[in-house]
């Protein structure tokens, strides 16, 4: 039955877009049970109070806080990558980027932040929860979705934001899905200096996605974004924000921007 221009209702579906069956209840198949990655970036504000601390105070809470994020960098359960953001953005202070196979562990290590002294001080004002997996649109392209594995932090800079499509982009046809964003990565394709990290986040935080791109070169990432804006998939976008520009740094250093340490 087509939709005629008068009918007020949602269009029809244009043929099935998803396993109608995830679960096997008619199959009888099993469910999926792959072990996958779980992504966590946890953003930190730091009470202006703690620089007021005298010296000694500082450095004994700096110094513990160094340790403890140290022994999480060398835990064989999590991939533990820290990144600063004074100067990059009003509000937020640091950012530690998580990867574990099991979402505890960010459960675990966020509970030992909060015992430390310098714990104290700190506010988690931004928390993105998110699932590594395949992409369903890179996977027919050669040498595209191979591993879902992610190594990540391997530029100077890590460009964040969560990012949610309009329910009327999941009414699209496959085919028309496809075809947009063949359009998006052949948009993205000249710019080499920028990896990106997409992962899932559907049912575990408010956002459908969280994207994050890998570059050395903030212009290039700045291009690369005001290039997208020009896609037909860019209509489909229902929010991207807030955005940040996250500069690698060893926890020490970061410590140091923090609590006024040498």
């Amino acid at each position: 039955m087509e939709h005629s221009p008068g009918d007020t209702g949602p269009p029809p579906r244009r043929g099935p877009s998803v396993d109608l069956d995830p679960a096997g209840i008619v199959t009888a198949k099993a469910p999926d049970r792959q072990r996958r990655q779980f992504l966590n970036y946890s953003f930190y504000r730091l009470d202006p109070m703690f620089r007021r601390l005298p010296a000694d105070e500082r450095r004994a809470a700096g110094t513990e806080f160094i340790e403890l994020v140290r022994k999480w960098e060398s835990s064989e359960d999590l991939i533990l990558r820290t990144y600063s953001l004074v100067g990059l953005r009003a509000g937020v202070d640091f950012m530690l980027w998580q990867i574990a196979f099991d979402p505890l562990c960010f459960q675990s290590m966020e509970a030992t932040i909060r015992r430390s002294q310098l714990g104290g001080y700190l506010s988690q004002v931004y928390s993105f929860l998110s699932l590594q997996r395949r992409s369903q649109y890179v996977n027919r392209l050669k040498g595209a979705g191979e591993g879902v594995e992610l190594l990540p932090g391997q530029g100077k800079f890590l460009f964040v934001y969560p990012f949610t499509k309009t329910r009327s982009w999941y009414r699209l046809s496959p085919h028309a899905r496809q075809g947009m964003m063949d359009e998006h990565i052949a948009a993205s394709a000249p710019f080499k200096g920028v990896s990106l990290n997409s992962s899932y986040s559907y049912g575990i935080d408010d956002q459908d996605f969280v994207v994050a791109f890998d570059s050395d070169y903030p212009q290039e990432f700045v291009d690369l974004v005001g290039r997208l804006r020009y896609t037909e998939a860019s209509l489909y976008t229902e929010r991207d924000t807030p955005m940040f520009t996250c500069a690698k740094a060893p926890i020490d250093a970061i410590v140091a921007q923090l609590a006024n340490m040498d």
